[in-house]
């Protein structure tokens, strides 16, 4: 059975007649009375009752007819939606981000305009460190994600845009120093007790910010090593010790937390989005394409 078949008998039964019926589907009287047969042969069922006036369904056929316009329409669905999945407006999209990074400007921007102008497509946010992210996009977990890349990604392997450039402030308690509000020298923070976060989070970011502040003249007074910014900032809330963090903050201060510049510290964050070249997922391509659209407008 073909499905010329059923279309053969579908347009049969609505015409009731095999002339008429070949005449709409521009093939031979005799093909399409050929094609009939050959099906009620095929299902051992009798489909019509010939009459002189032309063919009417028999209650087999009537039944047969109401299974057959329900197969062709989720038929004719699946082939919209798989060119819709081939188009990239249909599908799943699983991308990855530095939580803080998607609290203001460009991602959530991004994200928004995406989710508005490709809603069936389920876009899934999985808000995890760098690392984490770079391992999930190439064992096929993630199919993108917003890292900060302070090591040169695979160039065979990735690809990825340019996006922006964070960098570091110090965060303090409210009543620090009386409340200081202007830039400081990193020098002058030698006594103070700093948290920080575990290098085992994400050693080259680790590596760089304790390099740059050495660089600075300043060797940290560590009093506590936590997992995440969030845990250092509620560290710094508690009045446990100061801390060198993420910029993106500012976007988000806690009530107990003051930020100052650092006028002799810069650890650039450079955000970028990044996938791997072979990523097939067309959703993954249309949202790289909304992404880079609203780089450029954001520019």
């Amino acid at each position: 059975m073909e499905l010329r078949h059923l279309r053969y008998f579908i347009t049969v039964a609505e015409y009731g007649n095999v002339r008429v019926a070949s005449n709409h589907l521009h093939i031979s009287q005799p093909a399409v009375s050929r094609q009939i047969h050959d099906l009620e042969d095929e299902l051992s069922v009798q489909l019509f009752d010939r009459t002189t006036r032309g063919l009417r369904l028999t209650k087999a056929g009537e039944q047969y007819l109401l299974e057959v316009r329900r197969a062709m329409a989720m038929l004719e669905a699946a082939g919209r939606s798989a060119r819709m999945v081939m188009e990239g407006r249909l599908g799943r999209l699983s991308i990855g981000l530095v939580e803080i990074a998607g609290w203001e400007g460009l991602v959530p921007s991004a994200l928004g305009e995406f989710r508005k102008g490709y809603d069936d497509v389920g876009l899934h946010l999985h808000p995890i460190t760098t690392p984490e992210q770079l391992r999930a996009i190439e064992d096929g977990t993630l199919d993108g994600g917003f890292i900060y890349a302070f090591d040169p990604l695979p160039e065979d392997e990735f690809q990825s845009v340019s996006l922006s450039c964070h960098n570091v402030v110090l965060a303090t308690h409210l009543n620090w120093r009386e409340g200081s509000g202007a830039d400081l020298s990193i020098r002058s923070l030698a006594t103070e007790p700093f948290v920080t976060f575990q290098r085992a989070v994400y050693p080259t970011y680790y590596d760089q910010l304790i390099n740059a502040c050495s660089r600075a003249g300043l060797t940290m007074q560590v009093v506590q090593e936590v997992g995440s910014e969030a845990a250092m900032l509620s560290l710094v809330s508690a009045g446990i010790g100061i801390a060198i963090v993420n910029s993106c903050n500012l976007w988000r201060a806690p009530s107990r937390v003051n930020f100052v510049q650092i006028k002799d510290l810069s650890v650039p964050l450079p955000l970028s989005f990044a996938y791997l070249r072979s990523n097939s997922n067309p959703a993954l391509m249309r949202f790289v394409e909304t992404l880079k659209g609203s780089l450029a407008r954001a520019n």
